[in-house]
């Protein structure tokens, strides 16, 4: 068995719960597909649960959060570190959306709110490198958003590995063991569609009413769930 450390960033809000459960239900939802040998464990560090040091266990996920990572918060500054951590440990560590910005910020990048606003539904991210973990080969993938923060500039010894059409960082790789994605490959449509509505006065009605469209165009979750399995087992 591999095991997986999930950073739980956030939680999913109450009123959703019934449609995928938790970010702890997601993710091995998603992975058990793909990789059914890796054994998650949770470490709630929004709320100050970190693991005691990066050797407790193979591969590191990083959830997204309503937070962003240039917060003031405690767990933030803490997390950071962490981040650090692992790429001194030389173990893996997948960012996805907040954990992707974390990725980049940590390390000497920079992120902030994106002048083109919400992105939202599913969105194509475009391969600009293709790498040998990357199979099955696609040109591109089609996959969930749910942001309005973006990494501006990536951290040192950085590879971009896609973009889509508003999100010019849409995927990148640190070194190599560390890599972020923006999207949301973790989520259901049901949950997607639920968080839009739910955030409608945020979002603004014209894009949510897009994004409700967008989620008739097919996701390719478990291509890219390969992906990431393909790269932590490098």
């Amino acid at each position: 068995m591999t095991k997986v450390g999930l950073l739980e960033c956030d939680h999913v809000r109450e009123e959703l719960l019934p449609i995928a459960g938790d970010y702890r239900e997601m993710f091995p939802a998603l992975f058990s597909k793909v990789a059914p040998e890796w054994e998650f464990m949770f470490y709630d560090v929004c709320n100050g649960h970190f693991p005691a040091s990066a050797d407790e266990c193979e591969v590191y996920v990083c959830t997204g959060s309503k937070f962003s990572v240039y917060d003031d918060e405690p767990w933030i500054g803490r997390l950071k570190e962490f981040v650090k951590e692992i790429r001194d440990s030389g173990k893996k560590y997948i960012g996805v959306c907040f954990g992707h910005q974390m990725l980049a910020e940590a390390l000497g990048g920079k992120v902030q709110k994106s002048a083109v606003g919400w992105c939202v539904g599913v969105h194509n991210f475009q391969i600009l490198n293709h790498e040998e973990w990357m199979t099955p080969s696609r040109q591109s993938v089609n996959l969930l958003m749910m942001c309005q923060d973006q990494v501006m500039e990536m951290p040192p010894d950085s590879t971009l590995l896609a973009e889509t059409q508003d999100c010019p960082v849409g995927m990148f790789r640190v070194g190599e063991n560390m890599m972020g994605i923006q999207a949301h490959p973790e989520f259901p449509k049901p949950y997607e569609k639920a968080l839009m509505e739910i955030r409608t006065d945020r979002i603004g009605q014209a894009k949510v009413e897009m994004g409700i469209v967008s989620l008739e165009l097919p996701l390719h979750e478990l291509t890219f769930a390969n992906w990431l399995k393909n790269f932590a087992g490098l």
